[in-house]
């Protein structure tokens, strides 16, 4: 019974941001837990593994904790967006590629900031971006 009380890091996350989307998950299925480090990761945001936000939950919890941030949700077909070239269903989200050369300006940058870019779809399998 004294194992079963014991409080465990169950896991570390690179920012608040991914850490509060799992809590939030873990809390909406009623199982109790909490996060440190969450100031630290947020004044030293560079990918540094000393200063990231650890996840902390009951022992007994673990198997239903990793059940719970590993499940998937599977789309309905129609759901799927697709590349208008090939019918793919492997497409990301994101910033276009073609404009990549032009953020190395200081300039273009504050100016993006202002008015960022609009997100376009990319195909991984045609590398097609619509």
């Amino acid at each position: 019974m004294e194992d079963q009380d014991n409080i465990i890091a169950f896991g570390s996350f690179e920012n608040s941001m991914e850490a509060s989307l799992a809590k939030a998950k873990l809390d909406a299925y009623g199982i109790p837990c909490f996060l440190t480090e969450e100031n630290l990761a947020s004044l030293y945001p560079i990918q540094n593994p000393r200063f990231s936000v650890r996840l902390h939950i009951f022992q007994k919890d673990e198997a239903q904790v990793r059940e719970v941030l590993t499940e998937t949700v599977v789309l309905a077909e129609e759901d799927l967006t697709r590349c208008p070239r090939c019918q793919s269903t492997r497409v990301e989200y994101g910033y276009s590629k073609k404009l990549s050369w032009r953020l190395a300006s200081i300039l273009l940058s504050l100016f993006l900031v202002l008015f960022p870019p609009k997100k376009t779809g990319h195909c991984l399998d045609c590398d097609y971006e619509f």
